[in-house]
C-alpha cells in the first residue's frame, strides 16, 4: 500500500472513529428525550425540507447529471431522482412518523410474582443504529424518522452516486434537531464517497449497535459477511403464490396478477407461480394472456410449456431468480406438499402465499411455510409496514433474530424486564 493510499485510509478510519463517538454520546440524550421533543424535531425537518425544495432539486441535479455521465441505467436515475412530488413526500412521511405513537417506555406483560415482586417488560432504544443504503436519497429522511422516533441515534451511509442530495438533506434533518434542542449528531449522515468507510462502520461494536442495508444483493452479502456488528437484513425477495386444487378461481386470478403487475421493482412482487396440476388447464389460460398483455415474459416448467406452446422453458436458474422485473416463473405441482417444498427450497423467506377455499389447507400453508410473511387469499404486495398498520418502516427483515418481517418502529428497540419492589429480599 503506498502512502498516500495508507494516510487516506488512516483518514476514514479516524472520521468514522469521530462519527461513531458523537452517535454513540447524542443516544444517551435522544434515549432520555421526551416524545413531545422527537416529534418537534420531525416536525421542524419537514418544514426545513419543504423550505429547501429549490437546494435539494439543485443538489439533486448534480447527482443526476454525474449518473448519466457514469452510466446509470433508467431506472437507477428513476430511483436517484427527486422530483417535487418526492420531496413533498419526504416531508409528509416525517409528519406521519410524529404521529405515530411513541413506543419507547411501553410497558407490557406486568404481573404480580407470589412473592410481592412486580415483574415486566418496557420497551427502549437500541442504542445507535447504522444504516448502509443506495440510491433513493428518500431513504435519508425516512430512516432519520424511524430512529429518532424510537430513541436512537444513526449514521446514515447512503450511495456515492446520491452525495449531493444525501448532504443536503442532512442539513434539513439536523436543523431541526437543533430546533427541538436534541443533539444534532443524533442523526449524522456520512460525508464521504470512500468505501472503506463502510468497512469502518461495519466493524464498530464500540460504537454501533446494530446495522441495517437496505440495496442489492451483493450490498447485503458483503455487509452480512463482513459486519461484526449484528445485522437486521434481507437477501432478496423471491415470493411465490400457490394456487392450490381448491381455490375460487377467479380470486386466483385477480390475486395472482396483482401480486406480478401492480409493481415490478419491489421485493414483495411475485416471482414464481405455483399451480396445482388438476386446476391449471382451467385457471391458467386466461391468466397467462393477461400476464402477456401486460407485457410480462412468462417462462415455465415441462408441464406448464405442454399446456401453453408459448411460454419459455424455465431453467434450474429462475427458480432462484429475484427479477424485480417483468418475468415470471411458473411450475405445476401434484401436492401442496410438492408446493411447500418448492418454496423452502428455493424461496427467500420473505413472503408467500396460498389460494385456497380449504380451511386444512390453508393451515397447514400458515404453519408449513418458513417465511417472515405468510399469506391466505391475498397479494404478496401487501406486504409492507405501511399496510401492515405501523405507518412506516425501514425495510423487510427475512432474519428470525431480532426482528422479522417489516420493521416498524417497534422493530428499531428493545425490550428489558423491570422489577418493582418494595424492600424484597431473596432467601
Amino acid at each position: 500500500m503506498s502512502a498516500t493510499a495508507d494516510s487516506m485510509e488512516h483518514d476514514v478510519q479516524a472520521y468514522m472513529q469521530q462519527v461513531g463517538r458523537q452517535a454513540r454520546a447524542a443516544a444517551r440524550l435522544v434515549a432520555a428525550a421526551t416524545p413531545g421533543a422527537k416529534n418537534k424535531a420531525l416536525l421542524e425537518m419537514a418544514a426545513a425540507i419543504e423550505a429547501a425544495a429549490a437546494q435539494l432539486a439543485d443538489a439533486n441535479r448534480k447527482d443526476l447529471d454525474a449518473g448519466r455521465n457514469n452510466g446509470l441505467s433508467d431506472a437507477l436515475l428513476d430511483r436517484l431522482e427527486l422530483t417535487p412530488a418526492r420531496i413533498e413526500a419526504m416531508a409528509a412521511g416525517l409528519r406521519q412518523v410524529a404521529s405515530l405513537p411513541d413506543p419507547v417506555g411501553q410497558i407490557s406483560d406486568m404481573a404480580i410474582q407470589d412473592n410481592g415482586l412486580q415483574i415486566g417488560r418496557m420497551r427502549v432504544p437500541l442504542g445507535v443504529i447504522g444504516i448502509i443504503y443506495e440510491s433513493r436519497p428518500n431513504v435519508t429522511a425516512d430512516a432519520a424518522a424511524l430512529c429518532l422516533k424510537s430513541g436512537n441515534a444513526a449514521i446514515l451511509r447512503g450511495g456515492s452516486e446520491a452525495i449531493h442530495s444525501n448532504r443536503a438533506i442532512a442539513q434539513c434533518i439536523q436543523s431541526g434537531l437543533d430546533a427541538a434542542g436534541l443533539p444534532v449528531h443524533a442523526i449524522q449522515v456520512v460525508d464521504t464517497t470512500d468505501r472503506a468507510a463502510v468497512g469502518q462502520m461495519i466493524t464498530m461494536p464500540e460504537y454501533v449497535d446494530v446495522i441495517i442495508p437496505r440495496g442489492g444483493k451483493g450490498l447485503i452479502e458483503r455487509i452480512s459477511n463482513e459486519a461484526r456488528v449484528p445485522v437486521i437484513k434481507h437477501l432478496d425477495g423471491i415470493c411465490h403464490i400457490y394456487i392450490d386444487e381448491h381455490a375460487d378461481q377467479d380470486k386466483a386470478s385477480r390475486v395472482s396478477y396483482n401480486a406480478k403487475t401492480q409493481r415490478y421493482g419491489t421485493c414483495n412482487t411475485l416471482e414464481t407461480l405455483l399451480v396445482h396440476q388438476s386446476i391449471a388447464a382451467e385457471v391458467l389460460p386466461g391468466l397467462l394472456q393477461q400476464y402477456r398483455d401486460a407485457g410480462v415474459e412468462l417462462r415455465g416448467c415441462e408441464r406448464t410449456c405442454a399446456l401453453d406452446g408459448g411460454v419459455t422453458p424455465a431453467t434450474a436458474e429462475d427458480w432462484d431468480t429475484e427479477y424485480l422485473a417483468p418475468v415470471l416463473s411458473i411450475r405445476l405441482v401434484d401436492n401442496l406438499d410438492q408446493a411447500i417444498d418448492h418454496i423452502e427450497g428455493h424461496g427467500s423467506h420473505h413472503t408467500d402465499a396460498i389460494i385456497t377455499e380449504d380451511l386444512h389447507n390453508s393451515q397447514r400453508f400458515l404453519r408449513e411455510v418458513d417465511s417472515s410473511s405468510v399469506m391466505v387469499n391475498a397479494s404478496t404486495r401487501f406486504s409492507d409496514g405501511f399496510e401492515y398498520g405501523l405507518g412506516a418502516e425501514i425495510g423487510i427483515s427475512t432474519d428470525k433474530l431480532h426482528a422479522r418481517g417489516p420493521v416498524g418502529l417497534e422493530g428499531l428497540t428493545s425490550l428489558k424486564y423491570i422489577v418493582l419492589g418494595d424492600g424484597h429480599t431473596r432467601s
